[in-house]
């Protein structure tokens, strides 16, 4: 069989209509067809030619794209929002693929964001078993002890889900604002969840934002900016996410 074969639900994920997991179930679901034949079988391999429909709906593959991006503080990590505020893809207005946020970031949390057509590599970097480190930089009110540090890596409950860091690192604390700036290490990212880790500790959260992904980080760009990943970035994430799983 040629290289050029793939299966079926990658090339579904690729097209950035939806994640290979919930293209596995459409297939299961006999809601695709390829050359206008249901297909419910999910080894099934395809080659570019081939006419995919998802849901009566003609697959238009397009080139993947994949961007890093400063999100502000004050925007939402979506495509669209029904109360009108600003959306992150509002930054792209010349990009024509169909990109979407890998993830989210709060409303009032800034740092990386990244977006992509690609339902594929979204999944993989994204996944929580596939724990690629987020790295957080967070201003906290109050100065709390080692001890209670301690408790991050351990993990804190909120809401029956345990919330933690794999490593943290005091950057500075300042006595008299009684303030304290903490870098803190996730491998997942629950909603809200650092500042739902540190209101649990007593310590609300100021200001966060997020500054490394993976081996990415912000250098040299300023708030609102974009840039695309460069092929050699895009396949470190990959092997990132993929030695993960296997060690």
């Amino acid at each position: 069989m040629s290289n050029t074969y793939e299966r079926l639900q990658k090339v579904i994920a690729q097209s950035g209509v939806t994640s290979r997991r919930k293209a596995e179930k459409l297939i299961e679901e006999g809601k695709v067809k390829v050359n206008n034949k249901v297909v419910t079988e999910l080894g099934t391999k395809v080659s570019p030619d081939d006419k995919i429909e998802v849901n009566g709906i003609q697959l238009e593959k397009e080139v993947p794209v994949h961007y890093l991006f400063y999100k502000p503080r004050g925007v939402i990590s979506s495509v669209k929002d029904e109360k009108g505020r600003k959306v992150v893809t509002d930054f792209f207005p010349e990009i024509e693929e169909r990109i979407y946020p890998v993830g989210r970031l709060d409303y009032d949390t800034s740092g990386i964001l990244l977006l992509t057509n690609d339902g594929e590599f979204a999944n993989l970097v994204m996944h929580p078993k596939h724990g690629v480190e987020k790295v957080y930089v967070a201003k906290i009110k109050g100065i709390p002890s080692k001890l209670e540090l301690g408790r991050l890596r351990k993990g804190v409950k909120d809401n029956g889900e345990l919330l933690k860091a794999i490593k943290y690192r005091v950057i500075s604390s300042d006595k008299k604002k009684n303030t304290m700036i903490l870098e803190l290490t996730l491998q997942e990212g629950k909603n809200r969840h650092v500042r739902r880790m540190m209101e649990q500790l007593g310590y609300p959260v100021m200001k966060l934002k997020r500054e490394r992904y993976g081996m990415l980080t912000l250098d040299g760009m300023r708030v609102g900016e974009y840039r695309k990943l460069t092929p050699k970035e895009v396949k470190q994430m990959i092997n990132l996410a993929t030695q993960i799983v296997e060690d």
